[in-house]
């Protein structure tokens, strides 16, 4: 695991092994949106599982829950999948087992569906036209309904994944040549999906009409490499080619090589916008916008909106190292180090009382007492979910020593829940849906607080306006989702 650092600044980047295991949802300790999920595909090289591997591993921080490689030698299907991280699933022994030259793979942090193995994927099917695996990152907003149609016609459901609709649907289909089956199933889903489906000598990937999910195809050597974000690439030696296009179809065969075709029209462009305030890792690039640059020019318009009075700037670690550098940079107050990630305490499954709880989130972020004792702190992160975790900070950093604490926040206020694949609390959960930023600000305990406007954060970002192949999804801050949301659809939001 590979840990450059440029500079002290960026140490707390931590591009080498970039993930949030601990700082997600589920343990209840911590209010950070959860993790979605990522794939990696490989076509044409005789190591494909081995590049999945170290694919996975620079992805990780999409997802922790499961991992999963599908090889295929134009023969016969090799698939492996358990449940943990990348390095505890697979080893040399079951690595050597996989050999082929096409590959899919995944890693999965469910929204939707249970957690447990038969969830994990790719997952892998028998049908008339042979076997079938299938790796999505994402979330069908209509699954539902589609399910409980296909279940009126008969079909038995394996798992309680919705990326199961859509082997159902091709399945169903009366072609014969996969590309089509898949098109055919894909005009019948909705929402938000990065979709790879392997047969014994094919490779198919999808991206959805919106391109509400990053994906990214690459070469190495003679080799397609696809990825949900362009780390995958720097860690297997591979060299970004180009975004996959939304409604894009694109299917790799021995006979013809790469096939560029389309199953939709493009509409509105709407890429998450937290993949640049949260996800993504700061060393990818999304339409050719690096990650890190876009949070630094978040924290600088953060400053030029909201500057006040301090004597240091630090950042909530990991994602907001960025911001907060840039917050510095543009105020030219200095940044440091005031909080301290400890990347070894491991996960927190067994927390016999609320007082251990508590005491999980000391555990895991610490304040660097030398750095702010007596001084007026401008604490950067990137969002603010439940509130509790930015209370159990600035509570920290007052323990700590410091005089005021300023919150600055790299985004606008998070009010209404996610439906295309991040993990987040229904819409009462959500502090900013409840209470004003007067009340946010008294409730965290801090001097001041402020939010990121939509317009700085879209500025930040840097995405051209006006072009129906430009635009940002927006609507976890202001309710407009780019497709059709239903209740069914808030019954089972999530990835896969």
């Amino acid at each position: 695991m590979s840990d450059e650092i440029k500079t002290l600044q960026e140490q707390q980047l931590w591009t080498g092994n970039y993930y949030n295991e601990d700082m997600g949802s589920r343990d209840g300790l911590l209010d950070k949106l959860g993790e979605e999920c990522g794939v990696f595909g490989v076509y044409g090289h005789s190591e494909a599982a081995s590049l999945s591997y170290y694919g996975l591993h620079a992805l990780q921080h999409r997802g922790q829950e499961s991992a999963g490689i599908c090889v295929a030698d134009g023969d016969s299907f090799k698939y492996h999948r358990g449940m943990g991280l990348v390095k505890e699933v697979f080893n040399n022994d079951n690595l050597t087992t996989l050999s082929g030259a096409n590959s899919i793979s995944h890693v999965r942090y469910s929204t939707a569906g249970e957690s447990k193995l038969a969830n994990a994927q790719p997952l892998v099917f028998k049908y008339r036209g042979g076997d079938l695996a299938i790796a999505t990152n994402g979330n069908l907003t209509n699954a539902a309904e589609v399910k409980r149609k296909l279940e009126d016609m008969g079909s038995i459901f394996q798992t309680t994944s919705d990326t199961e609709v859509v082997a159902h649907l091709i399945a169903r289909s009366k072609h014969t040549e996969i590309e089509l089956a898949v098109k055919e199933a894909l005009l019948q889903v909705e929402g938000a999906y990065a979709f790879l489906f392997l047969t014994k000598d094919k490779l198919v990937a999808a991206l959805d009409p919106h391109g509400l999910r990053p994906f990214v195809m690459g070469r190495l050597g003679n080799a397609y490499l696809f990825a949900s974000e362009t780390c995958a690439f720097d860690a297997v030696g591979g060299t970004y080619y180009r975004d996959v296009i939304p409604g894009e179809l694109l299917v790799l065969d021995a006979k013809n090589g790469l096939i560029e075709d389309r199953f939709s029209p493009i509409k509105q462009r709407a890429i998450c916008s937290m993949e640049y305030i949260y996800f993504a890792r700061p060393d990818s690039d999304m339409d050719s916008i690096n990650i890190h640059s876009a949070r630094k020019r978040m924290g600088k318009q953060l400053a030029q909106e909201a500057f006040v009075d301090a004597d240091v700037v630090t950042g909530v670690p990991d994602s907001s190292i960025s911001a907060a550098i840039g917050f510095a940079e543009q105020t030219g107050i200095p940044y440091e180090l005031g909080l301290i990630k400890n990347r070894y305490s491991g996960r927190t499954f067994i927390q016999p009382s609320q007082e251990l709880r508590e005491q999980g989130v000391k555990m895991k972020l610490s304040a660097v007492r030398s750095i702010v004792a007596g001084k007026r702190v401008v604490m950067i992160d990137d969002s603010i979910v439940r509130g509790t975790t930015s209370l159990r900070i600035v509570n920290m950093l007052r323990e700590a020593g410091a005089t005021e604490v300023h919150v600055r926040i790299s985004s606008p206020p998070f009010m209404n829940p996610c439906y295309y694949g991040i993990d987040t609390p229904d819409r009462k959960e959500l502090i900013a849906a409840q209470k004003s930023i007067e009340e946010i600000r008294v409730a965290i305990n801090a001097d001041s607080l402020y939010f990121l406007s939509k317009e700085g954060l879209l500025n930040s970002i840097g995405r051209p306006k006006g072009d129906v192949n430009q635009g940002n999804c927006t609507a976890c801050f202001d309710n407009m989702y780019p497709t059709r949301i239903t209740e069914e659809s808030e019954v089972g939001c999530g990835c896969d």
